[in-house]
């Protein structure tokens, strides 16, 4: 091992690529009832040595201390007779002469905190049932609700218990009620009751910006520490490593149980700090640089993680299917994926397919990053305008839709079609079809490839965005009609909208974080569900029930093969700010063989011609269950002000 005094360029020689690049299965610590390993990757060290410690204090000292045995492509190992459940460690680490005390990138459980990695064997962390978990039944429709841990159950009126309020055993706790309400479920039996299919949780994994051991402390936690461990501030108990490990499971089997899938958030773009794990064991291999020697900032967060790179490529790739094996994990978020390379996106994506069955762990992301990003030659980014190089079931978020519908994101007086702005109509349609055959730089091979949204945890909330286009000068927590009613046709808008459908959680009932548009750590006050609002705007909530009910059973809008665009037809601007559409609805034994849309943003009403035969109103600006007791309609319809109206036309035996 020659000593390198320039890494970057020592790691992309032959040398280093012949000599270091490891492809086992094993780095970390690994209990069995007769012993321990321990294997870290270091390929540059001089030495290494294994820290052993009965806790988790940062400050306590080593209770046992032993040498590592180096083994071939950088690989350092000590292996003990003795099974370390439960033993914290770290590593010192010499390199150039250097004395670098770090925790292990590879670990899956860790202290309190995070700065000291814990052995566990994983059987015992399993809760009760554990080995009977699976995951419901796939759906044809998926309905993804994105929620952060602690918003989730924070507010003292959701019902659930004081001690798990902003904890991953919230979501384990049934019959919990709005003040203890009969009718009005919260939590876990409110998700049942929504509909959604499935729930994104915001990052789980151990992330820097908390103290775990402070309840009050806030983050969205983007800014991952451990990769492969649980956060612990979530956990009721965060100085026990194993407790963050088995209450996360105990959350995914209690959402399984209810028939609803879990998504994790995850950050393979940066870490907290370049002080990371993974410069403290390999100086500078995991992070991209610029030509003149500076690390490079495409995530806005001061550093970007070389994906392209064999052993970075390797650990993001393995701590996806640790955590779809080991959590159950049903699906993954991939947070700035335009940070990311095609080909390991790609590779992801086939070795889920491989192990769980096509399609089956939904993936999708960010098809953007925050600045530029100098990925080494031949690697090609996940940006929207590669869409045409990633798999057809990895998605990205659209953001050409939730700007049609109601203005950009990052100019909040902007409106879009459903709040007063003007020249959306061609955008619009072509989000009906997800952007299949259009012309321009972005166009989709099909909508698996698509993401159809209009409010996430970025930004202004939907309500929020509504209220400072249509009402500045009101209060946002005023209840105002013509903000009600946007809000119901943007829903109904994106939920005809052909693509796998997210919403922000509360958005379906009127969320507002008083105009905050980045509240990040703006504390769980303000970011908490509001269950009372939620029941307070019981009229939105039923609509987007109905929405999703609606949906579900609908095969021309929920169709991701890559013909789901011939579904669509007789697509026409009727005038300004009102356009129609039509869609081959047949499939899975429904009545209704063909649908008519149109979508009203003027604030007339607007009288509408319809093709021959009975038609029947399905969903209008008032009820999205009207589908439910269909009244028939002959000839022409009134379409209501700023509403979407459906229609469909009975099918009939031959």
């Amino acid at each position: 091992m020659k000593e390198a005094k320039n890494y970057n360029e020592y790691y992309k020689s032959k040398e280093f690529k012949e000599h270091y690049i490891y492809d086992g299965k094993d780095l970390g610590a690994y209990c069995t009832v007769n012993s321990t390993n321990f294997k870290i990757w270091s390929p540059l060290a001089k030495s290494v040595t294994l820290n052993l410690y009965k806790d988790g204090n940062s400050e306590s000292k080593a209770d046992k201390v032993f040498p590592m045995k180096r083994e071939k492509k950088g690989v350092w190992h000590y292996q003990t007779k003795e099974n370390c459940h439960g033993i914290y460690y770290d590593f010192t680490i010499v390199i150039d002469d250097r004395c670098i005390n770090t925790a292990d990138p590879y670990a899956r459980a860790c202290s309190c905190n995070g700065m000291r990695s814990m052995a566990v064997e994983l059987e015992k962390t399993n809760p009760v049932g554990w080995e009977n978990d699976k995951s419901p039944v796939k759906t044809e429709e998926q309905i993804i609700y994105e929620i952060h841990v602690k918003d989730f159950s924070y507010d003292s009126a959701s019902g659930v218990p004081e001690e798990y309020r902003g904890k991953y055993k919230a979501f384990t706790v049934e019959g919990t009620t709005l003040n203890s309400e009969k009718d009005k479920p919260t939590c876990l039996d409110y998700l049942e009751k929504l509909g959604v299919t499935h729930v994104q949780l915001m990052p789980v994994f151990d992330f820097a910006s908390v103290d775990e051991s402070c309840k009050e402390d806030y983050n969205w936690g983007y800014d991952p520490l451990n990769y492969n461990v649980p956060e612990g501030s979530y956990a009721t108990d965060p100085f026990h490593g194993e407790v963050r490990i088995q209450e996360l499971k105990e959350l995914v089997m209690a959402l399984h149980k209810h028939g609803i899938r879990v998504i994790m958030d995850v950050v393979y773009n940066h870490t907290f700090k370049i002080d990371s794990w993974f410069s403290r064991t390999a100086p500078e291999y995991f992070y991209r640089q610029n030509e003149n020697g500076t690390y490079s900032n495409g995530s806005a967060c001061g550093n970007d993680l070389a994906s392209e790179r064999e052993m970075c490529a390797k650990y993001i790739l393995e701590s996806v299917l640790y955590w779809a094996k080991e959590y159950h994990m049903d699906g993954f978020r991939f947070d700035l994926m335009g940070l990311l390379d095609v080909e390991l996106l790609n590779r992801i994506r086939y070795e889920l397919d491989h192990h769980f069955g096509k399609g089956e762990v939904l993936l999708y992301g960010e098809p953007w990053s925050a600045g530029t990003s100098p990925m080494e030659t031949g690697y090609i980014p996940c940006v929207k305008e590669n869409i045409q190089f990633l798999d057809p079931y990895i998605g990205i978020f659209c953001d050409n839709t939730r700007d049609a519908i109601k203005g950009h994101v990052f100019y909040e007086k902007e409106p879009g079609f459903v709040n007063g702005g003007s020249n959306c109509e061609n955008d619009i349609l072509s989000s009906v079809k997800a952007w299949q055959k259009v012309d321009g730089d972005f166009c989709t091979k099909a909508p698996s490839q698509v993401v159809t949204y209009i409010s996430a945890h970025d930004n202004l909330t939907l309500w929020d965005k509504l209220m400072t286009t249509l009402r500045p000068k009101k209060s946002f927590t005023n209840r105002l009609e013509d903000v009600v009613r946007a809000n119901k046709m943007a829903a109904a808008i994106y939920f005809t909208c052909q693509g796998n459908i997210f919403f922000l959680g509360g958005e379906e009932a009127a969320r507002t974080k008083l105009g905050d548009y980045n509240s990040y750590v703006s504390g769980a006050e303000l970011n908490q569900i509001d269950w009372q609002r939620v029941y307070e705007y019981k009229d939105i909530l039923s609509y987007y029930q109905g929405l999703i009910a609606f949906r579900k059973k609908m095969p021309g809008l929920y169709d991701k093969s890559e013909n789901a665009a011939n579904r669509i037809f007789d697509m026409e601007i009727l005038q300004k700010n009102v356009v129609k559409f039509c869609v081959d609805n047949t499939g899975n034994k429904n009545i209704w063989n063909t649908l008519i849309v149109f979508y009203n943003a003027t604030n007339k009403e607007q009288k509408v011609k319809l093709p021959d035969g009975t038609w029947e109103i399905l969903v209008n600006s008032q009820s999205s269950w009207l589908w439910k007791n269909p009244v028939q309609v002959h000839k022409e319809q009134v379409i209501e002000p700023v509403s979407v109206t459906i229609l469909g036309q009975l099918w009939r035996k031959k």
